[in-house]
């Protein structure tokens, strides 16, 4: 669990979506459709100003009775969310997921957007890596190691 953030995130730097602030929520809610994601990140010039999820639709503009077509999306956005560090463990990344109830967490790197973890990155990374662990012992148990 002392693995860095950034072997999940490999070589999908370059994969941020984002909105501007003045975009409405139905024009984010395509963007997150276009894309297959869970949300966008809200930035102006490169700068985070807030991430806006599929849960965020259902609570505060469905749940709100809001209209998609004309609220925009800084007013329904979590502002100034969390971020993680690319050298922050998977540790404390499954703790803030687990702990604030987050799905997904801006990675950046000296103020700069590099990425996204969601949770299933993380489950799948979680995943792969006991299901490699699970085949070195089966493995060693079928070399003959325990047998007398």
């Amino acid at each position: 669990m002392n693995t860095p953030v950034i072997n999940i995130l490999g070589n999908r730097f370059s994969e941020i979506f984002s909105v501007p602030p003045t975009a409405t929520v139905a024009e984010a809610v395509q963007e997150m459709n276009r894309r297959s994601v869970g949300s966008v990140l809200v930035m102006v010039d490169n700068k985070l100003m807030g991430i806006f999820t599929e849960r965020d639709v259902l609570t505060r503009v469905i749940g709100a009775n809001l209209d998609p077509g004309t609220t925009p999306i800084n007013r329904v956005m979590t502002k100034n969310p969390d971020t993680i560090s690319p050298t922050d463990t998977i540790e404390k990344v499954m703790s803030a997921h687990s702990g604030k109830h987050f799905r997904h967490l801006p990675v950046m790197d000296n103020g700069r957007i590099i990425g996204m973890i969601s949770v299933r990155d993380l489950l799948r990374y979680l995943s792969d890596a006991n299901s490699e662990k699970a085949k070195k012992l089966a493995d060693y148990i079928e070399s003959g190691c325990c047998v007398t």
